[in-house]
């Protein structure tokens, strides 16, 4: 009879066949006399190393008496009447890319168990898994009960069956090597992913600015993959502009800002459409300019743009990311009246006299100020994007750089106000211009004021 350490030796000769102390050949046992025959899986070795390794088929056989599986009738069923079903396919990448089935969420197999909790923490949830033939779902139904879910279905025949029944299916959105390899670290996050940089692909975002809050705004919105940007700012660079305006550079003095920033978007990536507005906005041309955006951010330096802007989003139910800075301060919001939220005129329902307030030009900003309050508009804007997280809507943060504190005030929407309340008296755009004791763009067109802080 061979000694325990002999058996040791000789499968170690053979780890490709060595399971948890397996000692055999082509299914032959070593020991001597061979180990009895023990439970119907497994035999029992009298060295206590030898385990008989299951066939595949066995081992399905056993998972299926301890999952739930439904057929492709009775999910399309499920999903037909908007049942609460978290759908997961759990193929690979190059699969997925052959069609899938709409709602579906992508979770290769290899990662089921690690990012299930991302997509549905809920362990009550009603879960069905697919893969291309029913196979790999069985092995991940029992992975996730193992893992506390209560109630997890795999579809019987995967997306093959479903495909032959003639089911909706659809072909997936393809990203390039380089985009993927570019967007990688926005598609690991769950509330992101694929879909959600598609989203981003997709997405029209207007600056008001490209001065010191239009710049990072536009700096990580390009990185971020938005798809078009358009730029409203009809000023000019300027040496006092490069304090804080970091979309701009020493040789892009006296260019347009909407050139210069142009060409600072495409040097980060080529593939963002920009639109250049090198205008100053006015009650006829907002409503043109920003009706075809998605979501607009604010960056002016002045009552009448925030004002007109204000009034132009509320009339056409576009969200607004507003925020303004001033020496060691920063504030920022999100109004949105389509979805229930206050515009500007709720907190100020008209602009202030002339010389009230000042303006950064007159008692001077910390340069890197913007740099935090315009990357938070940026963050916003991807919120309203994607559709995910809680907006600024109703709140008011506020931003205290010299103690380094943020806080944060609830914005009521008023019932009274005049653009967004139950009864407005403001249906028109108007131009604040005189008023606010700015020279007006009619009448000084030759000389305008800048529109970025």
């Amino acid at each position: 009879m061979l000694g325990r350490t002999d058996v040791f030796a000789r499968a170690g000769r053979h780890t490709g066949l060595l399971l948890r102390g397996v000692h055999m050949v082509g299914g032959a046992c070593w020991c001597e006399p061979p180990c009895s025959p023990g439970r119907a899986d497994t035999q029992v070795c009298p060295y206590a190393v030898c385990t008989w390794m299951i066939t595949k088929d066995r081992l399905l056989a056993q998972v299926k008496k301890q999952i739930t599986e439904v057929d492709i009738h009775q999910v399309k069923d499920d999903l037909a009447v908007r049942r609460p079903v978290t759908l997961i396919d759990i193929r690979e990448q190059d699969e997925v890319a052959q069609g899938y089935i709409p709602g579906a969420r992508h979770i290769p197999r290899g990662f089921l168990e690690l990012r299930i909790e991302d997509t549905q923490p809920d362990r009550n949830a009603e879960i069905v898994l697919y893969c291309a033939g029913g196979v790999r779902t069985v092995l991940g139904a029992r992975a996730l009960q193992e893992m506390g879910y209560t109630n997890v279905r795999s579809m019987i025949g995967g997306f093959g069956a479903w495909k032959n029944a003639g089911y909706r299916w659809t072909l997936p959105r393809q990203m390039s090597d380089e985009q993927r390899i570019r967007y990688s670290r926005h598609t690991l996050i769950p509330e992101v992913g694929e879909e959600g940089q598609f989203k981003l692909f997709d997405a029209r975002v207007l600056l008001i600015g490209a001065g010191g809050l239009g710049s990072p705004a536009a700096t990580y919105l390009a990185a971020a993959g938005v798809g078009t940007i358009g730029i409203v700012d009809f000023d000019t660079v300027d040496l006092s502009n490069l304090q804080r305006q970091i979309l701009h550079h020493v040789d892009d003095i006296g260019r347009p800002k909407v050139e210069s920033a142009a060409d600072a978007i495409h040097a980060m990536n080529p593939d963002v459409n920009v639109i250049a507005h090198r205008i100053q906005l006015s009650s006829e041309n907002a409503k043109d300019v920003l009706k075809d955006y998605d979501v607009v951010i604010n960056g002016s330096d002045n009552f009448p743009t925030r004002y007109l802007v204000n009034d132009a989003c509320a009339m056409l139910g576009k969200p607004l990311v507003d925020a303004s800075i001033f020496q060691f301060e920063g504030q920022l919001t999100v109004f949105d009246v389509e979805r229930g939220g206050p515009c500007y005129r709720c907190l100020y329902p008209t602009p202030p006299p002339p010389g009230e307030v000042p303006s950064c030009a007159e008692g001077g900003v910390l340069g890197v100020l913007p740099g935090v309050i315009g990357s938070l508009q940026a963050v916003e804007a991807i919120k309203l994007i994607l559709g995910v997280g809680d907006t600024l809507m109703g709140r008011l943060m506020l931003y205290d750089a010299l103690s380094g504190e943020f806080s944060e005030l609830k914005l009521p929407k008023n019932a009274n106000c005049p653009v967004c309340g139950d009864d407005p008296s403001i249906t028109q755009l108007i131009d604040y211009d005189e008023f606010c004791g700015l020279p007006s763009s009619r009448h000084h067109a030759a000389s305008p004021v800048g529109t970025g802080l």
